[in-house]
């Protein structure tokens, strides 16, 4: 049996730093990877995602150009099999560089295999027995594929699938209206496919308010997606060489042929294979790792980090997970991630950045609440750019006027809601913002002029 002071399972976006952590401490750890290292961010997500939106971008504005002025000559066509080399050499070389950075480090022992508990302070790597007195769980997660009648039997992609795709599908069905499935309905709408996207909710991205919601859907359909909500009842069948999906929307029944089904319904954690009962680690109805504030399971000494935990799905959370722990456990701090404010984006173009509450969400805290928004319309930056689709709101509590939220859908929203969001980190109020001095012209120039005009919404 081999003793560690740490063994680390899974070398997603937590894991390789803390590894490097404890080994600058002086500390022995073993980091195990079953497949790729980097996790879902640097293998399926982030990293080709990005890649794979920016050449859908370049295809689009070059369909554009004649707006600006400019006369490109010829049609525009894209090269599958380009595409994805680009993708798979900017994914490659985020996974070699982590590889390479990890094998150098003194201390850490980087280990290919399954491993699974079979005690709380120790864990099996196939035929070989590990332990150590601190184990940290950073197995990260996978698409869920519900149980929808017929799709066990029709052919379906996920999003891993999708990043490795050198063809263009004819016609793309796109179950699930959120982050993930927009994304891809998207960027493959630019590339050339005709896209349906079929949502069980009234809206897309329904954890979002109603007018972002259907500001998005507004520029998807504006670029030729089919998009249909209210999709209470889907199955699926195989039709000649396609597949048909049925969808109950609104309540009337509507259909869709693809070549193609992409199921984007959400994701599920890698906990099913760990021996978790063995080690004495609780998990919820869903799958996900039960967490105390400084992310230590129920069994002491284990700790869940990344999207395992239930306590957010992105990469940025997921590092976070990471300076939690290493901030508690060897810079005598005692942080909690139960303060973490929420931030993420949504990669369509253009982007939606949050931060924060969302009115809705606001309302259901108990807040009194102030809103002001602006469309893109209004926007002198956006109308320079020809990009004038979406809003940006600001979302504050009316009694203290402390800021809550925010939300900017529009040409860089992905960067400008960092304003919204370090202010809300500060526990600032929205007078705090409004007598800044902007850059003019930006797309957050106007956040200023949001926070002086926010309205009690009864």
């Amino acid at each position: 049996m081999r003793t560690f002071d740490a063994i680390i399972i899974g070398a997603g976006q937590a894991g390789p730093p803390l590894a490097a952590r404890f080994a600058a401490e002086g500390r022995k750890v073993a980091l195990i990877e079953r497949h790729q290292v980097g996790g879902t961010c640097v293998n399926t997500g982030c990293t080709p995602t990005k890649t794979m939106v920016a050449s859908a971008r370049a295809a689009h504005v070059a369909r554009r150009a004649a707006d600006f002025g400019v006369d490109i000559g010829g049609g525009i066509s894209v090269d599958m099999k380009r595409v994805q080399a680009r993708t798979a050499e900017i994914a490659g070389a985020s996974r070699s560089g982590l590889e390479s950075w990890l094998s150098g480090l003194d201390n850490v022992a980087l280990l290919r295999g399954h491993a699974r508990f079979i005690g709380p302070d120790r864990v099996a790597l196939d035929d070989e027995l590990l332990t150590a007195p601190k184990i940290f769980i950073n197995v990260g997660g996978r698409a869920a594929i519900p149980d929808i009648e017929g799709l066990s039997d029709v052919p379906y992609l996920t999003n891993s699938d999708m990043v490795g795709l050198d063809r263009l599908p004819e016609h793309l069905v796109v179950l699930g209206g959120s982050y993930i499935g927009l994304e891809f309905a998207q960027m493959f709408a630019r590339f050339g496919s005709k896209v349906t996207v079929v949502e069980r909710g009234a809206h897309l991205i329904g954890r979002e308010d109603p007018e972002v919601s259907e500001a998005v859907r507004g520029f998807l359909e504006d670029e030729g997606i089919t998009v249909m909500t209210g999709a209470e009842c889907i199955r699926v069948e195989r039709r000649g060489d396609g597949i048909l999906v049925h969808a109950d929307c609104d309540g009337e029944t509507r259909t869709a042929t693809g070549s193609d089904l992409l199921v984007a319904l959400g994701r599920k954690p890698n906990t099913d294979d760990l021996g978790l009962d063995k080690a004495g680690v609780a998990i919820d109805e869903r799958g996900f790792i039960t967490v105390g504030p400084g992310l230590e399971t129920s069994q002491p000494g284990i700790f869940a980090l990344g999207d395992c935990n239930g306590r957010g799905a992105f990469t940025h959370t997921s590092y976070n997970d990471y300076e939690i722990v290493a901030a508690n456990l060897f810079d005598g701090e005692s942080r909690s991630v139960d303060g973490r404010i929420a931030g993420y984006a949504l990669y369509t173009d253009p982007p939606l950045g949050r931060a924060g509450m969302s009115e809705t969400e606001a309302k259901k805290a108990g807040y009194n609440v102030a809103v002001s928004s602006r469309p893109m319309t209004n926007v002198s930056r956006a109308k320079e750019k020809g990009e004038t689709a979406g809003l940006m709101k600001l979302i504050a509590d009316a009694d203290s006027g402390k800021l809550l939220g925010g939300a900017i859908l529009g040409p860089g929203g992905d960067e400008a809601i960092h304003a919204v969001l370090n202010l809300i980190n500060m526990g600032a109020a929205a007078k705090d913002l409004q007598w800044a001095v902007p850059i003019h012209p930006t797309v957050s120039e106007l956040l200023p002029t949001l926070a002086g005009v926010l309205q009690p919404v009864r």
